[in-house]
């Protein structure tokens, strides 16, 4: 996958949101991150600018610097509040949702309203560290992804 602009983030590729409610992980994304390992991701509200969704995994999160989020947030840790339901935590909104073998993250009506997302959205998936990528659905790359003249793969 491209970067779209030199030295840019690079770019696994765009999922739609379908009409039920999932989105496919690309291939490279699945095996870089390890996502499909769990039977549940764990996602992170976006910046301002990119919206959408950070994903990574608790395996992920409990071998990083931000093992505290999920000492602090039991019931994101043991997966007691309902998938889509986000808790608050220092500024950001944090949740689970299952995740199939294949990498298909089920969203749910509630996290789609807490996102402020739209089936049929095109969500960009961009490498943002060794801990999490990014799912984006607006801002400066998804522009540069409607001009760009290479491919990008689109799932």
């Amino acid at each position: 996958m491209p970067q779209l602009n030199k030295g840019g983030k690079f770019v696994f590729g765009l999922s739609e949101i379908s009409n039920t409610y999932t989105v496919q992980i690309p291939d490279q994304a699945l095996s870089e991150y390890g996502i499909a390992k769990d039977d549940k991701v764990i996602i992170i509200t976006g910046s301002k600018t990119t919206g959408g969704f950070c994903v990574t995994n608790k395996s992920l999160l409990l071998q990083s610097k931000l093992k505290h989020i999920l000492d602090d947030c039991t019931t994101l840790s043991n997966y007691s509040i309902k998938s889509g339901e986000f808790i608050r935590y220092k500024g950001r909104g944090y949740s689970w949702l299952p995740v199939s073998l294949t990498g298909v993250i089920e969203l749910s009506e509630d996290a789609m309203k807490y996102l402020d997302l739209k089936i049929g959205n095109s969500l960009m998936c961009i490498r943002s560290s060794d801990i999490a990528f990014m799912m984006g659905v607006k801002g400066p790359l998804i522009d540069k992804a409607n001009v760009y003249k290479g491919e990008i793969k689109r799932y």
